[in-house]
């Protein structure tokens, strides 16, 4: 067993690429990911019609681009143009103010302006919907007051303020949620396409009639195969957890048990690896078979997109993911701090599925190579 050990490390460690893929996964794919992509909607391009031309119409407009969402004003002569900018995607939102906008303001008649968005993209659609209804809705508020003001008419509206507290993301930083995915992602990219990678390679060169004809037995074979990525994937967690800490991940929780729930994850992942390993013929077969399972495991797992904005069934077939529990491990360490007294039912589903995973792949080696 030692001696097929220390074989799978010479043999690991000289394909410089695998192991580049590894680094490079848990570092550069982590800093890069976590930089650029983001859920928050700003900076979005506001196309303005202003019909009415008045101070009111020029209050409304400095409070879109006050805020820190509409960075980009473009003012436009003709209704036709507002239409060529949402067509070209050269705007997100047209605001159109009718002519005779401030005069009905001031006599107390109800006006209105309208608001044109590109649903294209639904996400930045309703986020620019819901910031343009905020800000009108503020505005209208102010112009009702300061019309009774302005008739010797002291109004005193009721209202309800909510006093908001966030915890554990006080910023709101997206950059948080999505190192701490980036790292479960690495994970079970690691897992998945170097456990499949060192069995097909196996296969490709001919070799595994050697393997089969030696004493070890299937389940001393996927453990001398699974221990270089292993390693290799638990040593490169560290790296990460500074790249996270680095973006401002606080990383309140018990470490130790982060590195646990990790080793029992990654077991999982190398094993969904060897399963795919047992069906390809080739690496070239093994990667799209990877890519089709990797893809379904991390729309499943709330790495994406929130579980809970799925269909039911959806939900339902997400708890079969061993990458779900991972990720509500993760965040409940790395940002919340919660411990084992929160999160043992997650913990208990990873090792439950990685040891069904695991037998699995033993059973389909041992009947593929062993029989």
């Amino acid at each position: 067993m030692l001696a097929a050990i220390r074989k799978e490390f010479r043999q690991f460690m000289r394909d410089w690429l695998l192991v580049a893929l590894v680094v490079f996964t848990y570092t550069a794919d982590l800093v890069i990911c976590t930089s650029a992509l983001s859920f928050d909607v700003r900076n979005l391009k506001l196309a303005l019609y202003d019909g009415d031309r008045s101070q009111l119409s020029t209050t409304l407009v400095e409070r879109f681009v006050a805020s820190d969402y509409f960075t980009k004003l473009i003012q436009v002569s003709r209704m036709a143009d507002v239409n060529h900018l949402l067509e070209a995607s050269q705007a997100d939102l047209a605001l159109i103010i009718p002519p005779g906008f401030s005069q009905d303001a001031d006599a107390g008649r109800a006006t209105e302006v309208q608001v044109l968005l590109g649903g294209t993209n639904s996400n930045t659609a309703n986020a620019a919907r819901g910031y343009a209804t905020t800000i009108v809705g503020s505005f209208a508020r102010d112009v009702l007051v300061q019309h009774a003001q302005r008739h010797g008419i002291m109004v005193d509206l009721p209202s309800v303020h909510a006093e908001v507290r966030i915890w554990y993301n006080p910023q709101l930083e997206f950059a948080h949620f999505m190192a701490v995915s980036m790292i479960v992602s690495a994970g079970l990219m690691v897992g998945v396409i170097t456990a499949a990678a060192g069995l097909v390679r196996e296969k490709e060169s001919g070799t595994i009639e050697q393997l089969v004809v030696t004493p070890l037995r299937s389940h001393e074979v996927i453990l001398a195969k699974a221990a270089p990525p292993f390693v290799i994937g638990m040593l490169a967690l560290a790296p990460s957890l500074f790249i996270a800490r680095a973006f401002g991940v606080p990383l309140a929780g018990n470490l130790a048990l982060f590195v646990a729930a990790s080793a029992i994850a990654l077991v999982a992942f190398l094993s969904i690896g060897f399963f795919i390993g047992t069906l390809a013929d080739n690496l070239q077969q093994a990667l799209l078979l990877a890519f089709f399972v990797l893809f379904p495991l991390l729309f499943l797992s709330g790495t994406i997109s929130p579980i809970e904005s799925s269909p039911i069934f959806i939900q339902s077939l997400s708890l079969l993911s061993p990458v779900r529990y991972y990720m509500e491990i993760a965040l409940g360490i790395l940002l919340k701090g919660v411990g084992l007294e929160v999160l043992w039912p997650q913990l208990s589903a990873l090792a439950g599925t990685g040891l069904v995973l695991g037998a699995w792949s033993v059973l389909r080696l041992r009947k593929q190579m062993f029989t």
